[in-house]
């Protein structure tokens, strides 16, 4: 574990491999299926939904009994993702915020409420947060970087991840 000001780090990479290497045959089928998509001279570009109608019609996607459970589960954390209160400043923010824990050799994740919620969940919370922006922007960075050198005919797009002015102006915004 390491610092940076007053949050730590904890190594969650390994845990976001671990996650993607277990969705990935799914994924990869969804990726065929746009593929498919494509070559079949759809319209493109494509909204996910007319994506989805067509891979429908053409029966080459159906919902798996069981991943009936896991939909569910993904549409209540969606709903707690965004379920905002009001705090005493009278800022907006998150009330419900979810945590990873390592059980039986597993990742488990778990939801609290920041209004009652162990300052242990909290800070793994924030945490984890911190770590999914970090491997965003590291995304970003990769994916700018492969068009400018690969794609791009015009002037190279500069990506900048010193986010504080940003910060300062949305927090300038949100007071006013």
């Amino acid at each position: 574990m390491r610092s940076i000001g007053y949050i730590a780090i904890l190594p969650r990479a390994k845990f976001f491999l671990l996650l993607r290497r277990k969705c990935m045959s799914l994924l990869e089928q969804n990726q065929r299926i746009i593929e498919q998509y494509r070559k079949a001279e759809q319209p493109w570009p494509a909204s996910s939904v007319g994506i989805a109608r067509w891979a429908i019609e053409e029966k080459l996607w159906q919902i798996h009994p069981g991943a009936v459970v896991r939909q569910c589960a993904d549409q209540i954390a969606n709903a707690m993702r965004e379920q905002f209160i009001t705090d005493p400043q009278g800022r907006r923010v998150r009330a419900m915020h979810v945590a990873s824990y390592p059980r039986n050799g597993r990742q488990y994740v778990m939801w609290d409420d920041m209004r009652s919620g162990s300052h242990s969940h909290m800070q793994t919370a924030f945490q984890l947060r911190r770590q999914q922006i970090v491997m965003d922007c590291h995304q970003l960075k990769m994916d700018a970087d492969s068009y400018n050198e690969n794609y791009n005919q015009g002037n190279p797009i500069q990506m900048v991840f010193d986010f504080r002015r940003d910060l300062e102006e949305m927090e300038l915004i949100s007071a006013a």
